[in-house]
């Protein structure tokens, strides 16, 4: 097995392209595990496929500290995991990254303009993510990966036999608590509000494990010189200020998908602000499709990754058989 120490950073050359257009069978937009992993089952698939990423390649898993949950390797860098993914993928497509998606013409072929290019692809899939919501608070930014975490299911296990809080009043957060209390955290959950907004069936876990939660209750400051020591936590019914020493924060506050090209595009969205896809990965524009955290569901690599292969051969069967034309 793999550790951190047998994985080390390494740096990823991409070369430039000064080509005006681009023409693809498949254009992915978001170099995330899904459209990373999207891009070598398409181009496997024997589809012309290109990435376009404005930001960091890898997304939010490049700024991840540590991974330990992701399947044959035991523990890594994020960054280190991205260039492994990075360096895959350009075994079978180009990548395009620093380059921002201004618009999506839908079409036949669908156009794609960037800042720097026009692309022309048969299909596009929107791989573009989502961001944890923060608390903006004082420490939260430079604590982060140091003690505050946004991720139980990652970072539980480094939590065992320690005093961490969770903020967040939500399913995902009493959720959260609930797994952090059975790898044996001393979890208690914080909650801005007097009343839970979680499901009746997960509240009644929370006293059957006997994990206090503070309500009213708002964390102001997190501290702590290289690690988090403790947090400042503020009672908005009484307005007492107290400090609690603690090990950890983690915060289970909502995301917010990156869904601002689909709408501009026209492509549908969920109740809760997600893009809506069918069972392959289909949105209501003919030719464009979904993977990923821009999905929702459970935010982890391994299922974002799962997502992209799904969209990919999915993709490739369409365009096998398009189901457009069918219903034209």
């Amino acid at each position: 097995m793999l550790s951190l120490k047998e994985m080390e950073q390494q740096t990823v050359y991409i070369p430039e392209s000064n080509a005006k257009e681009v023409e693809a069978d498949l254009v992915i937009v978001g170099g995330g595990p899904a459209g990373l992993t999207a891009g070598i089952y398409g181009a496997r698939s024997g589809l012309r496929t290109v990435i376009i990423e404005r930001d960091a390649l890898g997304g939010q898993v490049a700024n991840t500290p540590i991974v330990e949950n992701y399947p044959g390797i035991t523990q890594i860098g994020g960054k280190a995991l991205v260039d492994l993914m990075v360096t895959h993928a350009l075994e079978y497509v180009k990548i395009f990254p620093g380059e921002e998606v201004m618009e999506i013409q839908p079409g036949e072929p669908i156009i794609v303009m960037t800042n720097r290019r026009r692309f022309s692809g048969k299909t596009v899939l929107l791989a573009t993510g989502a961001e944890h919501k923060r608390l903006n608070v004082k420490g939260e930014s430079r604590l982060a990966g140091h003690g505050v975490s946004y991720c139980g299911t990652c970072d539980g296990p480094l939590f065992k036999g320690k005093k961490v809080l969770m903020a967040g009043g939500g399913d995902s957060a009493v959720t959260e608590a609930l797994h952090l209390h059975h790898l044996g955290v001393d979890v208690t959950l914080v909650h801005r509000k007097d009343v839970l907004r979680a499901q009746e069936q997960l509240t009644r876990n929370l006293t059957v494990n006997n994990i206090p939660v503070l309500f009213n209750t708002e964390i102001k400051e997190i501290k702590g010189k290289e690690r988090v020591e403790e947090v400042e936590i503020h009672n908005n019914k009484t307005g007492e200020t107290t400090s609690m020493p603690v090990d950890g924060v983690f915060i289970a506050v909502g995301y917010s998908p990156t869904v601002e090209l689909a709408k501009k595009t026209g492509v549908e969205l969920t109740p809760e602000g997600y893009i809506k896809r069918d069972p392959k990965h289909r949105t209501n524009i003919p030719g464009i499709y979904s993977a990923g955290d821009v999905e929702g569901g459970f935010k982890q690599i391994v299922t974002a990754a799962g997502q992209g292969s799904e969209a990919a051969l999915a993709i490739f069967e369409d365009l096998v058989n398009p189901y457009w034309k069918k219903e034209d």
